[in-house]
């Protein structure tokens, strides 16, 4: 581990992790509070990890992204070294090639899974991409060539609301990697690693999650930007023919709110009704015309949804002008 001076007093905590000297430590940061604040503890204590690794779906909402680059020049300015990786798709079939959690969710016409009732967007666009950096990072393959595992802290915090991931989480034996989760030994609740971040200066983070989760709360959508609504619109009007036992991102209507993000923001006045109106009319068309092109093309040649996506974004810019 890298050895630095506090930057803060530290709070008071149990004695140091126990740990292998010489097994490589990694942190996986997911730029919420509870990763923060275990990052910010661990190096007021000297036990900075010997790498800070984060996986970006390419659709965190806006302030993630805001606070990742903060915490990035935080983190270049302390000496620890932090990577950024990304799960990188790479077989299309006659998909238009697409990058991203967002342009594989309009490309295959289909909701994130947390809205379909499973949870393997974190597998998919997070662990996996994380593994594979780290099966090609030296540290850990000196490691595993010598027997040993790597150390990987994880920020589930001592809160109810984690429990059960973790309890899922450390029953799994996996031959590569010793998982821990220090803020849990420590007894930290989320108001602890909030005080804990306050405390050494920086603001606390948003909540960390992709723009459109399905898991994301009123409250969260009122404070999205415009382009964030209109891209919602459009991910559900684009999965809607495919759709039988779920309505929209929020899967189902309740009493409190509806199934569709869509009708939230109209009842809301969110985005004009003439907005959201023009999108359901026209962008999945304009989308399916787009992806029949590109499969008569060969996929080396082919435009990429990011392509089609930029130019969705530009046209909506044009019609508000």
């Amino acid at each position: 581990m890298h050895r630095a001076p506090n930057d803060a007093a530290p709070c008071r905590v149990p004695d140091r992790i126990a740990l292998d000297p010489q097994a490589p430590i990694i942190l996986a940061y997911g730029i919420g509070v509870d990763s923060t604040a275990l990052l910010i503890e661990l190096h007021a204590r000297g036990e900075t990890p010997d790498l800070v690794l984060t996986a970006d779906p390419g659709a965190e909402k806006p302030e993630t992204y805001e606070y990742q680059t903060m915490m990035a020049a935080w983190m270049a300015a302390r000496g620890i070294p932090y990577e950024v990786v990304a799960y990188r798709p790479k077989r299309f079939k006659h998909y238009p090639p697409y990058a991203t959690i967002l342009t594989n969710l309009l490309a295959n016409a289909t909701l994130p899974s947390i809205s379909l009732g499973r949870h393997s967007c974190s597998l998919k666009w997070k662990v996996a991409p994380q593994e594979a950096f780290l099966k090609q990072w030296p540290p850990a393959k000196a490691a595993w060539a010598a027997g040993r595992k790597v150390v990987r802290l994880i920020g589930y915090d001592a809160s109810p609301a984690d429990a059960r991931r973790y309890r899922h989480a450390a029953g799994i034996d996996d031959p590569l990697f010793e998982c821990r989760y220090p803020l849990r030994d420590w007894g930290w609740t989320r108001a602890r690693c909030e005080a804990r971040i306050a405390q050494a200066g920086l603001p606390v983070p948003p909540k960390s999650s992709c723009f459109f989760c399905g898991a994301i709360k009123p409250d969260e959508v009122r404070a999205l930007p415009a382009w964030c609504l209109r891209l919602i619109v459009l991910i559900e009007a684009r999965a809607a023919p495919r759709l039988h036992t779920v309505e929209g991102l929020w899967r189902r209507s309740t009493r409190t709110r509806p199934g569709r993000i869509t009708d939230f923001i109209r009842a809301e006045q969110l985005l004009p009704e003439a907005e959201i109106g023009e999108i359901l009319r026209t962008a999945p068309t304009e989308l399916l015309r787009f992806q029949d092109a590109a499969a008569l093309v060969p996929v080396s040649e082919r435009p990429t949804m990011e392509q089609w996506l930029a130019d969705f974004t530009a046209g909506q810019a044009t019609s508000r002008l």
